[in-house]
């Protein structure tokens, strides 16, 4: 299991618009092979900073999802919103206390 973690800084004029196309992505990747979870964070320091953090079988899983439609409808739209580049991290899953049974 692979988690990834997306950072991003978001215009003042366009945090509302991003959270909502951000919003239709994720709940569009439920259905994908391999996808896991998903989580939108809002910084609570910096409002506009946003942080994504994916969970995904493979990072294979992940590529294939960057190549679907319902992503890529979004792309444009979403990198008009921040500010600068993104910043991804990849991290192997070592324990996932969620799924574990007591």
């Amino acid at each position: 299991m692979m988690t990834i973690i997306t950072r991003v800084v978001l215009r003042e004029e366009g945090a509302e618009q991003w959270d909502r196309a951000m919003h239709e992505r994720v709940a569009a990747a439920r259905d994908k092979p391999g996808w896991i979870s998903a989580q939108l964070l809002k910084g609570v320091d910096e409002p506009l900073e946003r942080a994504i953090v994916g969970v995904w079988e493979t990072r294979e899983d992940w590529s294939a999802w960057h190549h679907d439609e319902a992503f890529r409808s979004t792309r444009e739209e979403l990198a008009g919103l921040e500010v600068g580049q993104t910043d991804s991290t990849w991290f192997e899953v070592v324990q996932n206390t969620a799924t574990e049974e007591n």
